[in-house]
């Protein structure tokens, strides 16, 4: 582990704002109302204070039930200001904190606090109560927000309530760099989610080493909607929060999202690929993309159209636009460079901190993930191609999963990215595929579908999509349709141009593709793949095995049809 200095770690930080920035609003909460115009702000010190009144009550209740001194408190709930808080608290206390993602199935929230040893669980702001409320157990205690589903504030105690009740905690009680800060479980895309353990000093290192390469200040604003509970939101907005004090805002729904963005106008954006393609659906939607392309290349009326679309979009004060979770179609990123949004490209992992690799700011990196950060040491398998790393921000290991940590691990140390990558001269990491992705069809040929799953995706009318066709004789392609893609399927006329673009679509897509790796057909899903039925995982990654699992009975005659593009279902 790097030295980490004492007054860099979560904790510390929490106590330098309320003593150097008490009144200063740090957290606005939407709470509801006609498009979510009603809002709560909470300034440093009305943190502070929350936070220590709820430490109190765990460590009392820690004491009074014989919790041990490193007991695991879940955290169940949408974003929010109060998620922060009950992550501080936990800490405060001398706890763990377990966060869940707030879509999960109840079989899987009931694996996840079991297999942590959950001892409380907050239960907060939640779209799907009734279903997940199964797989928490009626013995195991908990709290629950202003937000929360009525349900549970019936069930559970609340933290106003609380909060009223119990006096601060005092003084500054501090946590070491080593201790053990939290465990976060992977989304699952293949098998039961892992709890990945990290402590105090990773995420300083992880914050610290982030900001070299993008500096942020007290005056940057960020929206939070992404899940808490995944490591890019955790490390990107909780602790570059608690590390130069931003102002953070909470979305209070999909249908005010937009509403959202314009009263944050972030300053610091992260969104994963999918909405990065919905954002730009939207706005082809209102103005057709060579209508706009002629717009934009007129020098004065150019210049008023991206001003127009970025603040439509709510991000024409952003300054730092990042994506990730996947890779960005180079098109996508050419697309908002044109309105002059340069999209940043980061790549890591849960076991990293979502800390390994980003494009530089400025620097035409397209098609990559960017050098490594400073402190990152990389490496590639020369017999697999797969990208090996190490650095401070590497995981303690895999709670309670001896075999699953040595198996993530090399021999000397380094993780298992999983990741097929090439690496230019200027240390640029390309990704190409995964490891265990990658298919032979019944030529004897490899084909990696990450790469032909980019091109396919970069279409208004594909949501998501899945290249598969293990031992078969060429690829097929799977694509979910988008909301657009949908509704051109109402009518006769419709689904035939429908089908003529998807087709022109797949020959351009076949055209860049090896002959081996070109598809035979595309097939068009209009069931929505969703967290829910288990397609995809909460960050909106397709889960491949689930995709393959679901369709593979009726590959053979998908292709046995003939046709170029078809409906699936």
């Amino acid at each position: 582990m790097a030295t980490i200095a004492a007054d860099q770690l979560a904790l510390q930080r929490l106590y330098h704002w309320e003593r150097t920035a008490g009144s200063t609003v740090t957290l606005t909460q939407p709470m509801g109302g006609v498009g979510g115009a009603d809002v709560k702000d909470f300034t440093w010190a009305q943190v502070g204070d929350q936070v220590r009144r709820m430490a109190a009550f765990l460590k009392a209740k820690g004491a009074a039930e014989g919790w041990p001194a490193d007991a695991k408190v879940a955290i169940l709930s949408k974003n929010c200001a109060w998620w922060l808080m009950s992550d501080l608290a936990i800490w405060m206390a001398g706890y763990v904190s377990v966060p869940l993602y707030p879509t999960l199935a109840a079989d899987t929230i009931a694996q996840i606090l079991t297999h942590s040893d959950a001892r409380f669980v907050f239960v907060g702001k939640l779209d799907g109560w009734e279903g997940m409320k199964p797989g928490v157990l009626p013995s195991l205690p908990g709290t629950s927000y202003a937000l929360s589903p009525d349900d549970a504030k019936t069930t559970y105690e609340s933290w106003d309530a609380i909060c009223a009740r119990t006096e601060p905690l005092q003084g500054e009680p501090t946590r070491g760099a080593d201790e053990l800060c939290t465990l976060i479980y992977t989304s699952g895309t293949t098998g039961n989610p892992k709890g990945v353990m990290h402590n105090f000093g990773a995420f300083a290192w992880a914050i610290g080493a982030g900001l070299d390469r993008f500096p942020m200040s007290a005056n940057d604003r960020m929206l939070s909607y992404l899940p808490l509970a995944h490591v890019a939101e955790r490390v990107l907005v909780e602790h570059s929060w608690l590390k130069v004090g931003l102002k953070v805002f909470f979305a209070e729904s999909l249908d005010t999202f937009t509403a959202d963005l314009q009263r944050a106008r972030p300053t610091i954006f992260f969104s994963v690929p999918r909405l990065w393609v919905k954002f730009q659906q939207g706005v082809q939607a209102k103005m057709p993309p060579q209508k706009m392309n002629k717009l934009l290349r007129l020098p004065i009326i150019g210049n008023l159209v991206r001003k127009k679309v970025l603040k439509a979009l709510g991000l024409d004060q952003c300054r730092i636009a990042v994506g990730g979770a996947a890779p960005m179609p180079v098109a996508l990123l050419e697309w908002y460079d044109a309105l002059g949004l340069h999209v940043n490209e980061g790549y890591g992992m849960t076991e990293n901190l979502a800390l390994s690799h980003m494009t530089l700011p400025g620097k035409n990196q397209r098609g990559t993930v960017g050098p490594a950060y400073g402190g990152v040491q990389t490496r590639i398998d020369p017999a697999t191609g797969e990208l090996q790393m190490r650095s401070p921000a590497l995981m303690i290991g895999y709670y309670k999963e001896p075999g699953l940590t040595a198996d993530a691990l090399t021999p000397d140390g380094w993780l298992h990215t999983g990741d097929k990558v090439t690496q230019d001269a200027e240390g640029c990491v390309r990704i190409t595929g995964r490891v265990k992705d990658l298919f032979k069809t019944s030529k004897g040929k490899y084909v990696a579908p990450a790469p032909i799953e980019d091109k396919l995706g970069m279409n208004p009318n594909i949501e998501a999509c899945c290249v598969a066709g293990a031992n078969m004789g060429q690829p097929l392609g799977i694509a979910m349709l988008s909301p657009q893609g949908l509704q051109r399927t109402s009518t006769d006329a419709e689904r035939a141009a429908l089908m003529a673009e998807l087709s022109q679509h797949l020959d351009d897509v076949n055209a860049r593709l090896d002959p081996h790796e070109q598809l035979d057909t595309l097939v068009l899903i209009k069931t929505p793949w969703t967290v829910d039925n288990g397609f995809i995982t909460p960050t909106f990654k397709v889960k491949r095995n689930r995709i393959e699992e679901a369709y593979a009975a009726k590959f053979d005659a998908w292709v046995g049809k003939r046709a170029k593009v078809q409906l699936g279902d």
